[in-house]
Formats: C-alpha cells, sequence, structure tokens
C-alpha cells in the first residue's frame, strides 16, 4: 500500500520539474526574439556605415570630380580641397553618398536629370550605386532613376542623367587617394594584376636573395 503513494509523488513531481523547463525555455525564447526586434529596429549607426575619404578622377577631363556647392564639376587638381569626397557606404551594399569635405554638400540628381549639391543629403536623389567595370574603373547610376548615371563632358560639365549609358567615357571614374596620402591597404586592395605586372614581378630581383 505505500508504492503506490510513493510512485505517485514522484510522477508529479517529474511533471512538476518539466513544467519549470517548459516555462523557462519559452521565456528565453521570448527574451532572444524580443532582443533581435529591439536591435533591428534601432541598428547602430556606427556598424551600418563605412566612411571614406577619396578623390574620383574622371576619365573625360583627367581631373577629379569637386563639390562646390550647389555646382559641382570634373575640373579638380589632385589634392584640392573641394576635390576631397567624403563616402559614406552602406555596409551591406554598395549604395554610397557623395559629400563635399570642404563645402559639406551632397552630389544629388533631380527628376530633370541635373547633377546639383545639396546641403541635406537624406533624400533618394543622393543615393548612387557603384557599378565595377571591367575597365577598373568606377561608374555611379542613380539609385531613384535607373539608368541615368553620374557623368561630365570633356569640359568638366555635368551631363543629364537621362543622356548617359554605362558604356560611355564621361561616365569613368577611379578613386585616387588624396596626393601625398596613401593608405598602404587600400593600394593593394585596388591593384589590378595583368600580364604585364605579373612579368614585372618575375623579372624585378630580390634585394633579399642577394
Amino acid at each position: 500500500m505505500s508504492i503506490l503513494p510513493s510512485r505517485f509523488i514522484y510522477v508529479c513531481l517529474h511533471f512538476l520539474a518539466l513544467y519549470f523547463q517548459i516555462q523557462e525555455s519559452q521565456q528565453s525564447s521570448a527574451d532572444f526574439r524580443f532582443y533581435i526586434v529591439n536591435h533591428t529596429r534601432n541598428p547602430d549607426e556606427l556598424s551600418r556605415k563605412q566612411i571614406r575619404i577619396y578623390q574620383l578622377y574622371s576619365r573625360t577631363t583627367g581631373k577629379h570630380v569637386q563639390i562646390l556647392g550647389k555646382k559641382v564639376n570634373a575640373n579638380g587638381d589632385d589634392g584640392g580641397k573641394y576635390a576631397l569626397l567624403v563616402v559614406e557606404t552602406e555596409t551591406f551594399g554598395s549604395h554610397i553618398r557623395i559629400r563635399g569635405k570642404e563645402s559639406g554638400h551632397y552630389i544629388c540628381m533631380n527628376k530633370n536629370g541635373k547633377v546639383i549639391g545639396k546641403l541635406n543629403g537624406g533624400s533618394e536623389e543622393c543615393v548612387f550605386v557603384e557599378e565595377f567595370l571591367e575597365n577598373n574603373y568606377t561608374a555611379l547610376v542613380s539609385a531613384k532613376y535607373k539608368g541615368w548615371y553620374l557623368g561630365f563632358n570633356r569640359k568638366g560639365r555635368p551631363k543629364k542623367g537621362s543622356r548617359t549609358t554605362q558604356t560611355q567615357q564621361e561616365v569613368h571614374f577611379m578613386k585616387r587617394h588624396p596626393k601625398g596620402k596613401v593608405d598602404p591597404l587600400e593600394e593593394f586592395r585596388f591593384t589590378t594584376v595583368t600580364k604585364r605586372t605579373r612579368r614585372a614581378r618575375r623579372l624585378k630581383p630580390n634585394p633579399h636573395l642577394n
């Protein structure tokens, strides 16, 4: 007679322990979901963006894109203060905003395809998408107006976005560091290896072997 009550008590304690384990598991899952939702809604801006400073060399003018304020052209000298660009890049993508370090204006493209400088770069008109071309140049297409590229004619004046295509030299740019300021890591990242450079490396003597 004493065996039945003890088994009954054992079973009750077993189910009670199982109940508390389930409650604790559900609480942990709820806390984790809350953490994910909370951190997704309030992302850390520093972890989402990369800010870099460089120049954009124009293939047509042989000079650099510069932001003078509301006016933008491609007649900037290497190392010129208006040619220094602060480029804000989203970590998970190639969408960028380009701001003049000196003027504080962003490069934007309005609904008419006109390239202008704006102090407030929050609009989608001020967002461009990087396209890396086979000739080692970079093209910048408007994120809002598909197929409209940032481009400059031979006089350095902006071209209307509606009159540009990716194959035009006017929309081809090359990233360059400011004159006299070279980051070895970045220089390595942008170095292109060709048959000529490989051959030069093979022929170059190694001073450590002498």
